[in-house]
């Protein structure tokens, strides 16, 4: 037969698909994936005389499992499948392609409306037979089986070594750090995780010793911010009393402990306690001249908080924009508390001074006392003066709850809005006092 006789064989433009689950070894020169690679290369030239070529593109997937579709290299595959430049797809296994029956089932019906076919060099078929579909079937059932069986054979192990109190991975808990797959405590990070527990166990509020925590400075091993669901994993994370926890159960585990168990207890004691019951308690403890009386450029009130830092106390007020949407929620973001009262109290002295003041108040508490002389009303006024400093803080922030309806506070003014009634009232109280002093 000559060269013009001899029938005319359909060149078929084949693909090979390599895939590997870890990335352990991907950096070798030499890989699995090129053992893959090479197997298959060396099927197509051996089916050359059937027309077979290789394309030029690579179809590789490192490090990703078989459990799923999502690839690059796969979606690369189906792209050109679908665009009609691959006729036969080849794999080194078939497992390579896919470890789901289901996920299979859908690669196949996408070769088929292409009029592809599909060809492991291991275990060789064709899946445009009825034969060739039942043994993939079988196969993939099997693999699928492989697939299930490995991951519970992973669950047990990963049970087992928790209960064994071993480190299993992933990001380790803030004050550890990793070394020879264990848990080692890193000095420097332990140290601010114990001064949080004992930090809050002073004032019970998660939400003031986050901003604490901000003040000082401190982030995540990442970088990230420290908030309060992140101090509520923290004291709630069974690490740092030297545990290992796998689904709700803690076993000893192999690291040392960075807080001792009775400074667990007392945090979990406050913990079982109601965070509004808490955050009451300790706004008590705190004294607060101007609470719910300030109020920001934007209108939103600002709320009394306070720090320690070296064992003494600083406080200030927050503007609930900064709380509820960060710096930038508020051009003011904070003030020191004792500068903001001590500049109220300054202007409430000054407006006792005034004659106005004065008189309008003496007319207000004549309304409810006619005994009241415009003389008593200046005298009680300039009473308060010289006295202030020696209040209880409890009896300065009644009365200036008493004297004071609102204080706006903007880019350098401050503007306090008095009570004229508390005025009146105030005058009052400080009249029958001198009034029982002569």
């Amino acid at each position: 037969m000559n060269a013009l006789t001899k029938p005319l064989v359909r060149k078929l433009r084949c693909a090979v698909y390599t895939r590997k689950s870890s990335e352990d070894g991907l950096e070798q020169e030499f890989n699995s994936l090129h053992a893959q690679r090479e197997a298959c290369e060396a099927y197509i030239a051996s089916q050359r005389s059937e027309g077979w070529v290789l394309v030029r593109d690579h179809y590789d997937d490192g490090g990703i499992s078989g459990g799923t579709l999502e690839r690059p290299g796969l979606q690369r595959l189906l792209e050109d499948i679908e665009d009609g430049l691959v006729d036969v797809v080849v794999v080194y296994k078939i497992d390579r392609l896919s470890r789901s029956l289901a996920d299979f089932a859908k690669l196949v019906e996408v070769f088929d409306r292409n009029g592809v076919t599909f060809v492991s060099v291991t275990q060789s078929f064709n899946t445009t037979t009825s034969m060739g579909r039942l043994t993939l079937n079988i196969l993939l059932s099997f693999a699928q089986f492989e697939r299930e069986v490995t991951a519970e054979r992973i669950r047990d192990k990963v049970a087992a070594s928790r209960r064994k109190g071993m480190w299993m991975g992933g990001v380790p808990p803030y004050g550890y750090r990793v070394e020879n797959r264990k848990l080692m405590v890193d000095e420097d990070a332990a140290a601010h995780v114990r001064w949080i527990f004992a930090r809050f166990i002073e004032i019970g509020s998660c939400t003031i010793l986050a901003q604490e925590v901000e003040a000082k400075g401190l982030r995540t091993s990442r970088g990230n911010r420290i908030d309060k669901k992140y101090l509520y994993r923290m004291l709630s994370n069974r690490a740092y009393i030297g545990e290992a926890v796998h689904k709700g159960d803690s076993y000893p585990g192999e690291h040392d402990a960075i807080i001792d168990r009775a400074l667990w207890d007392k945090v979990h004691l406050i913990l079982k306690e109601s965070p509004r019951a808490r955050g009451t308690r300790t706004r008590a403890q705190t004294p607060a001249l101007l609470k719910g009386l300030v109020f920001g450029p934007d209108g939103a009130a600002f709320s009394p908080t306070h720090t320690r830092k070296l064992g003494r106390l600083y406080r200030y007020y927050v503007s609930q924009s900064v709380l509820k949407f960060g710096k930038g929620g508020c051009p003011i973001g904070r003030v020191p508390a004792a500068d903001l009262e001590a500049a109220v109290i300054q202007q409430l002295r000054a407006v006792f001074r005034q004659p106005e003041t004065v008189a309008g108040t003496w007319k207000a508490a004549r309304a409810h006392d006619d005994s009241i002389t415009e003389a008593d009303a200046s005298a009680a006024l300039q009473r308060l003066d010289p006295v202030w400093d020696e209040l209880f803080p409890a009896e300065q922030a009644r009365i200036v709850g008493l004297l004071v309806e609102r204080v706006d506070i903007g880019d350098g003014e401050l503007v306090v809005r008095l009570r004229q009634v508390g005025l009146s009232t105030l005058v009052q109280q400080l009249g029958s006092v001198t009034k029982e002093a002569r």
